[in-house]
């Protein structure tokens, strides 16, 4: 999960250095927090959220295909 988050938040931002995704496992969830330039915040969110969104949707497809976890991402 680390991975795809990293490789979505790369190619949407300007600064792609910046880009810092961690990864907490639990029992029950999978916790993916990304952290991007404050510059590159706009980008990640877009309009009334509707890339976290979809980057969310994307991650969970994968999650539902690959492991029973339940998947989180926080967007720092």
């Amino acid at each position: 999960m680390k991975e795809l988050v990293e490789t979505i938040a790369k190619a949407l931002v300007d600064s792609p250095d910046s880009v810092v995704v961690e990864e907490n496992e639990n029992n029950r969830e999978i916790i993916v927090t990304l952290s991007v330039a404050d510059d590159d915040m706009g980008k990640v969110i877009g309009k009334q959220g509707r890339i976290a969104k979809a980057i969310r949707s994307v991650v969970r497809a994968s999650a539902a295909i690959k492991t029973d976890k339940k998947v989180k991402v926080e967007i720092k």
